[in-house]
């Protein structure tokens, strides 16, 4: 199972680690405060040159699908990865 987390109890946190994994172009154009863009691709391929598997990440995508499959992969290589539920758009509504 992967762990989820709601955008509304996101915006909870203090300080998270939060990935954005869509392109630069898109990162660029808007993203959620003080993620840092990492497009999947990179991220899949080389986990450790982005993560620490002591600290917790919080990723997402555009719509959160993208983001699902990258929490599995992440989390059984012993990744600490929570997919924010519903990605940017799901963020963009509750602004």
């Amino acid at each position: 199972m992967i762990p989820n987390i709601s955008v509304v109890d996101f915006i909870k946190l203090q300080n998270p680690n939060v990935i954005d994994l869509r392109s630069v172009q898109n990162y660029n154009n808007h993203h959620i405060p003080n993620a840092k863009n990492i497009p999947f691709e990179k991220l899949i391929s080389r986990p450790s040159d982005y993560l620490k598997k002591e600290e917790t990440y919080y990723i997402y995508c555009g719509y959160g699908k993208k983001s699902i499959s990258v929490c599995k992969i992440l989390n059984n290589l012993g990744y600490h990865v929570i997919n924010i539920n519903g990605g940017y758009e799901s963020w963009i509504l509750e602004q």
